[in-house]
């Protein structure tokens, strides 16, 4: 079971690898949080946006994803409600002022638990996710190599596994320049407005895109 060549997991690991470290609204999400609320937040995030796209995986296992892939009427629910979510978390980011990270009086820290409920959300209603899933993960089923539902889980927890080698580094690095937009309160304000800016882009992107 789970007999591969080593050409197979060559060319999956690639391609996971560049799959966690193309930009979207998982990872612009953490980045956020962690510039607004701190490294603890960030980890929030990170773990919500995980668990949202182990959902995805356990969908695609169980073939509930195939839904999503041949029912327009699914799709466009499941598009409509993440573009929507993702349009109102870009705009509380525009009109925010006293979450921002440079403020001079401590900001006031969103709860882990209520961060990480959003990175579900915000992962689990891009229906994009799910498709890609779909259209990617059963290119490593191997003819013998184990169920083909135990394959696509497989594989699809290995793409989680690997995002928990390049996540963090996303979190440090926005620790490190909420850090820096702490002393540069213009420069913060600004930088949460374009956080809230590509929230919105990711949102009507999302909106319009066909399956």
């Amino acid at each position: 079971m789970f007999d591969y060549t080593l050409v197979h997991w060559m060319t999956f690991f690639s391609a996971a690898v560049l799959l966690n470290l193309s930009p979207g609204p998982e990872s612009a999400f953490i980045l956020g949080q962690t510039l607004r609320n701190g490294r603890r937040q960030g980890f929030a995030a990170m773990f919500g946006t995980w668990t949202g796209g182990g959902l995805h995986v356990v969908m695609a296992a169980a073939g509930l994803s195939a839904i999503l892939a041949t029912s327009a009427v699914a799709f466009s629910i499941i598009k409509w409600l993440g573009a929507a979510y993702l349009i109102w978390l870009g705009f509380m980011m525009l009109l925010s002022r006293e979450d921002s990270p440079a403020s001079n009086e401590e900001p006031k820290r969103k709860n882990e638990y209520s961060i990480y409920g959003q990175g579900v959300l915000v992962a689990t209603l891009n229906p994009k996710v799910a498709i890609f899933f779909l259209a990617f993960l059963p290119q490593f089923v191997v003819e013998g190599a184990g169920s083909p539902g135990a394959q696509l889980f497989l594989h699809g927890c290995l793409i989680i596994i690997i995002a928990a080698f390049i996540d963090p580094f996303l979190v440090m690095i926005g620790s490190r320049l909420g850090t820096f937009f702490k002393k540069k309160q213009k420069v913060a304000l600004w930088a949460n407005r374009a956080l809230g800016g590509v929230f919105v882009t990711l949102g009507v992107r999302l909106a319009s895109s066909a399956r």
